[in-house]
């Protein structure tokens, strides 16, 4: 029995049947050397959860790429040199003119090459889309505390991403050596100026001598091709193996728990539906590219020193930048026997690294106040976390008062309004437009939540007009869903901390301690949240209902 059980099994490898053909052998060969189909096995029918708003970091995915792509185009026709030379191509408004290689290069692309001048309004309309949908899915990540352990570090990743996409958009812009970026690189040579006690060597360095200098093109086409695109990759990668091992978050819903996900297989459904996503966006920044101009060169002249466009505006990303130096008063104080310090510009310079810092460190100073240690895989609606939205909130009224700052002079224009005035309320919108937007944004996410304890108590109103034997006259509420119930009730309330015992000779509690106990009160109290309803809650009014 034994032997013909040992007779009736498998066959050793060196008797199987070889490979039908040259592919499969191909593939039998690859396979062991590299595990491909072992991978593919348990990693392509990975489960995804399904929902609109995870789109916007496809959406950032798939403009990177459309950026990469068109930029490996452009590469082969642009010249990044500095070197003067005189027009003589196709565009005759500038025939004759004198103009560096860079950017008659760039007109080259756009009036001699088939094609050329589609591919650089596709390029730039990419990136500022790309950029554009990187801040609005850190908005999304931000609101719905997707954040949370364990993906603090994706966080970070994705903070670097936004920051190194809105240097490289400004680098790509400056390329072609025009009117209105010569400006911007004037005002980057000035920020780096301001820089206390080695601000000018900088400068020297960065130029390769006195400004404009003969070095800065293709030294910021280096870094804007090479060195930049290169870190952003790897982080993508990074971010991307991150999502793909923690798995991707998913929002409250019936059967969905913080150990499971509920959603589509990768392939072949998440794979098909990414791939037609990915050509609709494709499909529509080159339908954007092909109805509206974006940076028209050739309007604007090749740069001079001693010239400056009327129109300067660096594009939206960076716009909050030109806002802070704009309503910054020019304060100058020497130090030092006679040393100037340009406070003017070096202050709004320094706000920046100081925003940015803060933006990667809120995870862990949210972790630290509240004392959650706990994995979170479900993600929050932003009225349940009343005061992170109102912070996001107000950040991004900041960042919007800012924006009007840079462009104080087109309002003024436009509008017809002085821009001193105008100067001067973004002034004080600045601080004063993130407190006023805090306290607003936080009431209207606790009367949001009052909202749902009314529907989760009460049911929904039906429309429905009864009149009872006493002559009132009522509006009969339909009682809601069992998953609909789930949805409005499945999210932690965090009780606040307890307040610190007191420590040391003086019998106080230590400062850090307080400042959380504070702090935690302030998120979790009862100022900060409504109390969700109780079962027992529910089921009483429930019975009084029946």
């Amino acid at each position: 029995m034994r032997a013909d059980r040992k007779a009736s099994g498998p066959a050793p490898a060196s008797t199987r049947a070889a490979p039908a053909n040259q592919a499969e052998k191909l593939a039998d060969w690859t396979d062991g050397r590299l595990g491909i189909y072992a991978l593919a096995k348990s990693n392509l029918r990975k489960v995804f959860p399904d929902h609109w708003s995870f789109m916007l970091g496809e959406i950032a995915l798939y403009t990177f790429v459309i950026i990469i792509l068109t930029g490996v185009w452009l590469t082969f026709f642009f010249q990044p040199s500095m070197a003067e030379t005189t027009y003589q191509g196709s565009y005759a408004p500038l025939q004759g003119v004198r103009m560096s290689d860079a950017y008659a290069s760039t007109v080259n692309i756009s009036f001699d090459v088939r094609g050329g001048l589609l591919i650089r309004q596709i390029h730039h309309w990419g990136a500022i889309v790309f950029v554009g949908s990187m801040l609005v899915h850190m908005m999304r990540v931000f609101f719905t505390g997707a954040f949370r352990k364990p993906r603090e570090l994706n966080w970070i990743f994705g903070a670097l991403l936004l920051f190194l996409g809105m240097f490289d958009g400004f680098m790509g812009y400056s390329l072609p050596d025009d009117l209105l970026s010569g400006t911007g690189i004037r005002f980057l040579e000035g920020a780096v100026l301001s820089v206390p006690v080695v601000g000018t060597y900088l400068q020297m360095f960065i130029f390769g001598g006195q400004f404009p200098g003969t070095e800065i093109v293709p030294r910021l086409f280096t870094v804007h091709i090479l060195l930049i695109p290169g870190i952003m990759l790897g982080l993508l990668a990074a971010h991307l193996i991150l999502v793909f091992y923690h798995k991707h978050t998913q929002f409250a819903g019936a059967g969905r728990t913080e150990k499971n996900v509920i959603g589509m297989p990768l392939m072949p459904i998440y794979m098909a539906k990414a791939g037609g996503f990915f050509f609709l966006v494709f499909g529509v920044v080159s339908v954007m590219s092909a109805i509206a101009t974006v940076n028209p060169i050739w309007a604007y002249g090749p740069y001079r020193p001693d010239q400056v466009s009327t129109d300067a505006q660096p594009d939206w990303y960076m716009g909050y930048s030109e806002g802070l130096v704009r309503i910054m008063p020019g304060w100058e104080i020497s130090v030092w026997g006679g040393h100037t310090l340009n406070l003017g510009v070096f202050v709004p310079l320094m706000v920046f690294p100081a925003v940015l810092a803060a933006l990667w460190a809120y995870p862990f100073l949210e972790a630290w106040v509240t004392g959650d240690k706990r994995e979170h895989h479900i993600a929050d609606r932003p009225r349940n976390a009343p005061v992170r939205t109102a912070f996001g909130a107000a950040w991004i009224s900041v960042y919007l008062v800012l924006l009007a700052g840079g462009g104080n002079d087109l309002i003024a224009t436009h509008f017809h309004l002085s821009i001193n005035v105008i100067t001067d309320a973004v002034r004080i919108g600045f601080f004063v437009a993130p407190v006023i937007v805090f306290f607003v944004t936080k009431r209207w996410c606790l009367g949001l939540q009052r909202r749902d304890k009314e529907k989760v108590l009460h049911g929904r109103e039906s429309g429905i007009i009864r009149r009872l034997p006493h002559g009132e006259f009522i509006e009969v509420h339909a009682p809601l869903p069992q998953a609909e119930l789930h949805r409005l009730t499945d999210h932690d309330q965090p009780m606040p901390a307890p307040v610190p015992e007191p420590k040391g000779p003086k019998g106080r509690p230590g400062r850090i301690a307080w400042l959380r106990y504070r702090l935690s009160a302030g998120y979790f109290g009862s100022d900060g949240q409504i109390p969700k309803p109780t079962a027992e809650e529910h089921k009483k009014i429930s019975s009084g209902h029946h």
